[in-house]
């Protein structure tokens, strides 16, 4: 394949992603990696990129009508690039230039969500090879009456599937300082760090319930076929427990002997290397060392807190199970910095967002 097409979208227009994204297509890595296509309203990213980036050498040109086919996008996007412009199409008309900065409102959360769908919907025609989103707001979203918890269930809802995972990836590249410091064996080779979860965005209260022995084979498949993807020979996967000490023999919980052990027993006579569930407060340390490829934690906060403290800007959002290819960074809309020259967003997120994704469509 020649370069991939990525479709980017700005996210949330009140927060940094407009500014993550400008600052990302000055990146001399994403233009000989991919061709960038912005899916948002290119007039919020000529403000990002002057007012913010103060800059004008990078141009966002409105394009009236995406191209139907990929050979149609693919010149649009080079054409424009011999101009130092990015094409930029916007689904959502002129509200999202007026939405209120660094604060919650429906225009920014409908802004959003039509960029998204618009992304979607051009991958799943494949005009696009692949699409990296910048971060939404949940609260916008609903406040747009999107019921919707966030991208990931949009994603799934709009590719019509079940089974499927939020997945933070950490590359060899972004873990390998790291694996130096817990003296990491090297006799095999590495692929990085990922970790799946069962349960996604509901409360502590609920994940109990909401724990199946199915739901957390399907995780682990999942898990197992993207590390054939990627090439990971050994694909070792280490399944979190829920409890302190897995349980402690079902002192603390028994969810570990009921639910998570059945799961793990299902692979014995399957060619896919599982171990679990093993207390959390001493896995992610062995999986640094190199133990493990994949883990699939129980809930949300158990996979996000130490990929996030080890790999913050390194890490890349990756949703499992769709028929297309969709990354993102792991950070959320810093309502509290964007908009400000004086505190610039880190674009690394956005960056290792939109590689990810031109890596893996390939």
């Amino acid at each position: 394949m020649n370069r991939p097409i990525i479709a980017i979208t700005i996210g949330d227009v009140a927060g940094i992603g407009p500014e993550v994204v400008a600052r990302a297509m000055r990146a001399p890595a994403i233009s000989q990696a991919c061709r960038p296509f912005v899916i948002g309203d290119h007039r919020v990213l000529q403000q990002a990129s002057k007012d913010l980036l103060r800059t004008d050498a990078l141009k966002f040109e409105k394009i009236n009508d995406a191209a139907k086919t990929r050979a149609g996008m693919a010149q649009q996007c080079d054409t424009l690039a011999q101009r130092h412009a990015v094409a930029c199409y916007n689904p959502m008309g002129d509200i999202a230039p007026v939405a209120e900065r660094r604060c919650v409102s429906s225009e920014a959360g409908e802004g959003s969500f039509r960029y998204l769908n618009a992304a979607i919907e051009m991958a799943k025609a494949g005009t696009v090879d692949a699409i990296a989103t910048a971060p939404l707001n949940k609260a916008a979203l609903h406040a747009a009456g999107h019921r919707y918890p966030g991208h990931t269930e949009i994603l799934a809802e709009r590719c019509d599937v079940a089974d499927f995972a939020m997945m933070l990836h950490l590359s060899e590249s972004g873990i390998a300082g790291l694996r130096d410091l817990v003296g990491a064996r090297r006799e095999r080779s590495l692929h990085g760090l990922s970790v799946a979860h069962v349960t996604l965005h509901t409360s502590i209260a609920s994940v109990p319930s909401l724990l199946t022995t199915v739901g957390i084979a399907e995780k682990v498949s999942l898990m197992d076929r993207f590390l054939v993807n990627i090439g990971c020979e050994r694909r070792a996967i280490a399944v979190c427990a829920l409890n302190p000490h897995a349980g402690e023999d079902s002192l603390f919980g028994d969810e570990e002997r009921r639910i998570i052990e059945p799961a793990v027993r299902g692979f014995e006579n399957q060619e896919v290397s599982v171990s679990g569930p093993l207390p959390v407060d001493t896995l992610i340390r062995r999986a640094v060392a190199g133990e493990f490829d994949g883990v699939i934690a129980m809930y949300h906060d158990q996979g996000h807190i130490p990929i996030k403290l080890i790999g913050f800007d390194a890490a890349v959002n990756i949703t499992l199970g769709l028929p297309i290819v969709r990354t993102s960074p792991t950070h959320g809309t810093g309502f509290d910095r964007a908009w400000d020259p004086n505190t610039p967003a880190d674009p690394a997120g956005m960056i290792a967002a939109i590689l990810t994704a031109a890596r893996l469509c390939r």
